[in-house]
């Protein structure tokens, strides 16, 4: 393991970013995924303890979406970091930004459901500030 990598993953933020990734994509793996076979999470994320004691039960697609994303996620040159719908620089490969598209949107309105009303929250008034953002600059 890199240890670049496993210095990051120590990150609070990184961590939390992490987890709620995991737990999204559990959610869209549960409802859009329901014949495929899924198990814990086995990935260096997981083996460094930040989803806990409780990996992502998830299939080996949605795994897959996870390692690289928890990848993603450690190396991001953006300090604070912002949603990545809101980012200026899009470091996910077009394929997997599509997929983790996908997992946003379903999981999103679910995950409500699921103890992450106030991220959600939070990511409505984020989005909301970056749109007004955006619009001023733009229209300077």
């Amino acid at each position: 393991m890199d240890e670049r990598f496993a210095e990051r993953m120590r990150d609070r933020e990184v961590i939390k970013d992490t987890r709620l990734l995991g737990d999204f994509t559990a959610i869209y793996c549960r409802g859009r995924h329901k014949d495929a076979a899924r198990a814990s999470l086995a990935s260096e994320g997981a083996e460094l303890g930040v989803y806990g004691n409780r990996p992502p039960v998830v299939c080996e697609q949605c795994a897959e979406l996870l390692r690289y994303a928890e990848k993603r996620r450690a190396f991001c040159p953006k300090d604070p970091k912002p949603f990545c719908s809101n980012c200026d620089t899009h470091c996910y490969r077009p394929d997997m930004r599509e997929y983790m598209r996908d997992v946003m949107r379903y999981a999103g309105p679910r995950s409500m459901l699921h103890g992450h009303a106030i991220d959600g929250i939070r990511h409505l008034i984020e989005g909301r500030k970056h749109k007004k953002e955006r619009h001023r600059t733009e229209g300077a």
